[in-house]
C-alpha cells in the first residue's frame, strides 16, 4: 500500500505579500542609511557653512572657514547691508554637488536663494566654494567670493534702490498737472562769503527771494563752512528775472536741476502739494516702504495719493568697498522698479487757472471754489498766497447770510403757502429773548415780495422766518443741502456744523449764518449747488469716485428757491447786482459774516452762486462788505473764464 508524503501547508497569499513588503522596506532603509554614509565630507562640510550663513549665524559660519576672524568680520558687513530695509533675512542655501575632488581639496557647487526683508521676491544666484582639508576637517578656503561668487577681497555686498518712473496726477482730460521743469536753488556758499552781513542785506532786499537778512545770517552762521545754504528755489524764467542782481554778488552759489511741477505756481495750491525727498517724518510713518532719498508726494494730494503715485522701487545688489562704501559693479537684481500708476482728478484746468488767476493780486487770506453740482465733481480749489493752508476745504468760518438759502429752503418746505411772491416784512431791526438784530447799517424796506428780502439780504425777514420753523428744521434743510455730509475725499475737508436744535437768540443768530454755524468754502458751492439742482451730491475730487444724489428738495421749493437766488443778481439794487451784465443766468447769494469780538466785529465776505452746471463760493477772510469783497472777485473768475 502506497503511502503520501504529508502536504507542507503554505500561508496564506496576504501573510506572503506583507512579508515580501517588510523585506522591501528593510531593504530601503539599509540602502538610505548606507547612501547617507556616503555623503562626502567635504560636501557635508560645505553644507555646515551655507547653513550657518544663511541662518545669519556668522560665528558659525566663520569657524567653518580657514580665517575665522576674516570671515566673520566679512560676512558681518554683507548681512548687515543685506538687512537695511528691515529685519527677518534669511537665506536657504544648498550644496548640488562636487567637482575638482583630489585629495586634499574640492570645489563644492551650491545654489542660493535670499529672502531680504520687506521684499516679496527672493534673491538668487549660483556659486563655488573651494574646500580644503585641514588636518582631519574640510573648511572653506575663505575669499569674499564664498559669501558671492562675483564679490571681490575687500568689498561686501550691499543694496541699492532704483526709483522707480512716478505717476502723474491728472486733470480731468488726462493730462497730466505735474511736468519735469527747470529750477535754480539760489542759495550761499560760507567758504566765499567776504562780507556777511552786506550780502544778507543785499539778498533780502530782493523781494523775489521771499527771505530777511536775519534768517540769511543765522542760516549761514550755523552751516559748515563748505555747507551750501539754500535760500529758495526758482522756476527758471523767475531766476532769470533776478540774475543780474544777486549773480555776481560774493558767496552766492546757484544749483541747477528739474523739479516735478504744476504749471504754474500757484496752480491749485496747496491742494495738489509737493513732490521731493522723502522727510524723515514721512520715512518713519511709512513702516520701512520708503526710504531716504526716496521720491514722494510732500503735501496735499500727491501725499495723500502717494502709494498709488509712487509706484514700488526696485532693489538691485552691488559690490561695495570696504574701505568708504562706494559701490562697485552690480551683482544682480532682486526687483525691478514698478511704475505708479497715474490718478485721474476731476479739475478742469482752464476753471481752475481762472480761480488761479483771480487770486492772484489778493493781498488777503482768500479761497476759490468751483464744482459741478450734478456730479459733485471739484473742477478748481483756489486759495490766495497768504491763505493759512487750504482754506478752500478746511476751513470753518460762520456763513453769514450766505446761509440764508438753508433758511429760506426750511420755511418753503414747512409752509406750503409760502412763495416767492409773498409779501413779508423787513423792519430795520427785530429783538428775540432781549437781543436785538438788524439789517447792515440798519436800512428798512417795509413791506415786499419775498424776492426782495431775499435780494436785499434782510436779516429781519430771515430771522422771523427762521424762529417760525419746527425744532430742527433748520439743520435738517441744511442737511439735505449738504451740510454734515460724510464726504470722502483724499484730503481733509470740511462739511460743516449746525446743532441739530437751537431756541431763543441761538436760533435767530442761525438763522442768518451766525452762532454756532460753520462751513467752508467748499461746503458753500455744495450747498449754493444743490439748491440749483434740488439735491445734494457730496463733491469729489478723483475721477470716478463721483457720490450718488442725496434726499431730494420737494420741487416746488427747489423752483421758488432759485428765483430767490436769481433776484440777488438780477433785481436792482440787490447785494448781488453788480454781477448782472455777466452771460448767463448767474444766481446766488452775497453774505457777510461778522467774527471775533471787536466792536464793532470784523466780517468775512462772501458769494455762493450758481450758472449752468457751475457752482461757485468765493471767501474772503476778514473782507468786511461782500458788495466791495466777494462780488468783484465774483465777477473776475467768470470773466477769466474762457
Amino acid at each position: 500500500m502506497l503511502t503520501r508524503a504529508p502536504r507542507t501547508r503554505r500561508p496564506p497569499r496576504s501573510r506572503w505579500l506583507a512579508g515580501l513588503v517588510a523585506l522591501i522596506i528593510a531593504a530601503l532603509a539599509l540602502t538610505g542609511c548606507t547612501q547617507a554614509k556616503k555623503v562626502p565630507a567635504e560636501q557635508r562640510a560645505a553644507q555646515a557653512y551655507l547653513d550657518a550663513l544663511g541662518a545669519a549665524d556668522v560665528a558659525a559660519a566663520g569657524q567653518r572657514t580657514t580665517d575665522a576672524a576674516t570671515a566673520t568680520a566679512a560676512i558681518t558687513r554683507s548681512l548687515a547691508r543685506l538687512s537695511e530695509f528691515g529685519s527677518g533675512l534669511r537665506g536657504s542655501l544648498r550644496v548640488t554637488g562636487l567637482t575638482e575632488r583630489q585629495p586634499g581639496s574640492a570645489t563644492a557647487n551650491y545654489e542660493a536663494s535670499w529672502q531680504l526683508p520687506g521684499l516679496s521676491t527672493p534673491w538668487r544666484y549660483t556659486g563655488t566654494l573651494t574646500m580644503v582639508k585641514q588636518a582631519e576637517d574640510w573648511r572653506v578656503s575663505w575669499a569674499a567670493s564664498a559669501i558671492h561668487p562675483r564679490l571681490a577681497d575687500g568689498s561686501h555686498l550691499a543694496l541699492k534702490r532704483s526709483q522707480p518712473v512716478r505717476a502723474a496726477l491728472q486733470d480731468s482730460s488726462g493730462a497730466p498737472l505735474f511736468r519735469p521743469t527747470p529750477v535754480v536753488t539760489v542759495g550761499v556758499n560760507p567758504s566765499a562769503v567776504q562780507d556777511l552781513s552786506s550780502l544778507a542785506a543785499r539778498l533780502a532786499a530782493v523781494p523775489q527771494l521771499q527771505t530777511t537778512a536775519g534768517e540769511i545770517s543765522s542760516a549761514v552762521a550755523a552751516a559748515g563752512k563748505t555747507q551750501f545754504v539754500p535760500i529758495i528755489t526758482l522756476r527758471r524764467p523767475a531766476y532769470e528775472q533776478v540774475k543780474p542782481q544777486i549773480y555776481n554778488l560774493p558767496g552766492t552759489q546757484f544749483q541747477s536741476e528739474s523739479r516735478l511741477l504744476p504749471p504754474s505756481p500757484n496752480f491749485a495750491r496747496p491742494l495738489l502739494g509737493s513732490v521731493g525727498a522723502a522727510t524723515a517724518e514721512i520715512i518713519e510713518d511709512s513702516r520701512g516702504q520708503v526710504q531716504a532719498d526716496d521720491l514722494v508726494g510732500l503735501s496735499g494730494l500727491q501725499r495723500a495719493l502717494d502709494p498709488q503715485l509712487r509706484g514700488t522701487p526696485g532693489v538691485d545688489v552691488y559690490s561695495a568697498s570696504d574701505a568708504d562704501a562706494t559701490l562697485g559693479a552690480k551683482l544682480g537684481t532682486v526687483a525691478p522698479p514698478v511704475a505708479g500708476k497715474p490718478v485721474r482728478l476731476t479739475l478742469e484746468r482752464a476753471v481752475q487757472a481762472a480761480a488761479d488767476a483771480t487770486l492772484d493780486a489778493e493781498s488777503r487770506p482768500a479761497s476759490i471754489v468751483a464744482l459741478q453740482p450734478s456730479t459733485g465733481r471739484v473742477l478748481a480749489v483756489a486759495n490766495s498766497a497768504s491763505a493759512p493752508g487750504n482754506i478752500a476745504l478746511t476751513g470753518q468760518y460762520p456763513a453769514g447770510s450766505t446761509f440764508k438759502i438753508a433758511t429760506y429752503a426750511a420755511a418753503l418746505q414747512a409752509d406750503p403757502a409760502l412763495t416767492a411772491g409773498t409779501a413779508v416784512d423787513c423792519p430795520p431791526t427785530i429783538t428775540v429773548s432781549g437781543r436785538t438784530f438788524q439789517n447792515h447799517d440798519e436800512v428798512e424796506h417795509g413791506r415786499i415780495p419775498l424776492t426782495a428780502a431775499f435780494g436785499y439780504s434782510c436779516n429781519t425777514t430771515a430771522i422771523d422766518l427762521g424762529m417760525k420753523l419746527p425744532p430742527g428744521a433748520l439743520a435738517e434743510t441744511a442737511g439735505r443741502l449738504g451740510l454734515g455730509g460724510d464726504w470722502k475725499l483724499p484730503v481733509p475737508a470740511f462739511s460743516g456744523s449746525i446743532p441739530a436744535t437751537a431756541t431763543g437768540t441761538e436760533q435767530a443768530a442761525e438763522a442768518i449764518g451766525q452762532g454756532k454755524v460753520l462751513v467752508s468754502p467748499l461746503l458753500m458751492a455744495s450747498m449754493a449747488g444743490a439748491a440749483a439742482t434740488g439735491a445734494s451730491v457730496a463733491p469729489s475730487l478723483v475721477a470716478g469716485q463721483q457720490a450718488a444724489p442725496g434726499p431730494a428738495l420737494d420741487a416746488r421749493v427747489r423752483t421758488e428757491l432759485n428765483a430767490l437766488m436769481r433776484a440777488v443778481v438780477a433785481m436792482p439794487g440787490a447785494t448781488g447786482h453788480a454781477l448782472n451784465d455777466l452771460p448767463g443766468q448767474l444766481r446766488g447769494k452775497t453774505g457777510t459774516a461778522e467774527f471775533g469780538t471787536d466792536t464793532p466785529p470784523k466780517s468775512h465776505s462772501w458769494f455762493a452762486g450758481v450758472r449752468g452746471d457751475l457752482a461757485i463760493a468765493v471767501f474772503i477772510y476778514g473782507g468786511e462788505d461782500s458788495t466791495t469783497g466777494a462780488v468783484p472777485l465774483t465777477e473776475q473768475f467768470f470773466t477769466k473764464l474762457p
